[in-house]
């Protein structure tokens, strides 16, 4: 039923810590998990890899904040025969043993949020309050949520009576060495390349003290990475990929181009 969401290869996932163990752990104890980081650190790769790894499907919803709990659990539509109830995404994978997993789930409304509840404590169902049918939890069901603590504001926060139906993972950067093991295998750049690219990284980062939002991703490095093994050069690679969509500032984008140009030459 949800072969369309089977990963057919194993996701590269290079891990920081013990994180793939405890997501093991708390996915055979059917523990709803909660990872948490900045943008491009990894949480949706892990999930993946995590998939692959216990063969189960992933159904993966980018939350909006227009997403209405119909979005999530389904509609009826009509059809040339009449009306036909169509599952959600949530219930398609609760029926049949998928791991749902809400992207940005703070971004969703509080009552969007709500239909998630019962299937985060021992319950686990999902009631369909449009057909009456109440949907158990298949045995392989799991539900994953990811925010960035860094983006949401106080208004867009969990609530704490969510939060506790959840066990959760923290993100940050790799150290140096892993991100940059990272950035090589998945830009396919040789290691002393990757290594630069991870200095402007931290570079980056460092400048949040001065003002700059948020510093460079993984994800980001890897792009501009890709930029370079394409053949593009080190530094026009780094402005297109981190230094301008990293912000506005003029301050800021003249301290990041003097930090590219510090490691144009390695």
């Amino acid at each position: 039923m949800l072969s369309a969401y089977r990963l057919r290869e194993e996701p590269y996932y290079r891990p920081v810590g013990d994180e793939v163990g405890l997501f093991a752990a708390a996915a055979a104890a059917r523990l709803p998990m909660i990872l948490k980081g900045p943008t491009g650190s990894g949480k949706t790769r892990l999930l993946e890899h995590m998939a692959w790894r216990l063969g189960r499907p992933l159904v993966t919803v980018a939350c909006h904040e227009d997403m209405s709990a119909a979005d999530l659990v389904g509609r009826w539509l009509l059809e040339p025969a009449g009306t036909v109830w169509q599952d959600g995404p949530l219930t398609r994978a609760v029926r049949h043993g998928a791991i749902c997993y809400l992207d940005e789930v703070v971004e969703a409304r509080q009552d969007t949020l709500v239909a998630i509840h019962p299937l985060t404590d021992s319950r686990r169902m999902l009631p369909l309050e449009r057909t009456g049918e109440v949907v158990r939890a298949h045995p392989d069901f799991l539900l994953c949520v990811s925010y960035n603590p860094g983006y949401q504001a106080a208004q867009k926060d969990l609530k704490e009576s969510t939060k506790q139906r959840f066990g959760a993972l923290a993100f940050g950067y790799p150290d140096p060495a892993r991100e940059a093991e990272i950035v090589a295998h998945e830009a396919g750049v040789e290691a002393a390349l990757a290594a630069r690219l991870v200095r402007v990284g931290a570079a980056s980062r460092a400048l949040v003290a001065e003002g700059l939002a948020e510093g460079a991703s993984t994800r980001m490095l890897i792009q501009a990475g890709r930029l370079i093994a394409a053949g593009i050069g080190f530094v026009p690679a780094c402005t297109l990929a981190v230094a301008t969509p990293l912000t506005d500032d003029p301050a800021l984008r003249d301290a990041l181009a003097a930090l590219l140009d510090a490691q144009a030459t390695g």
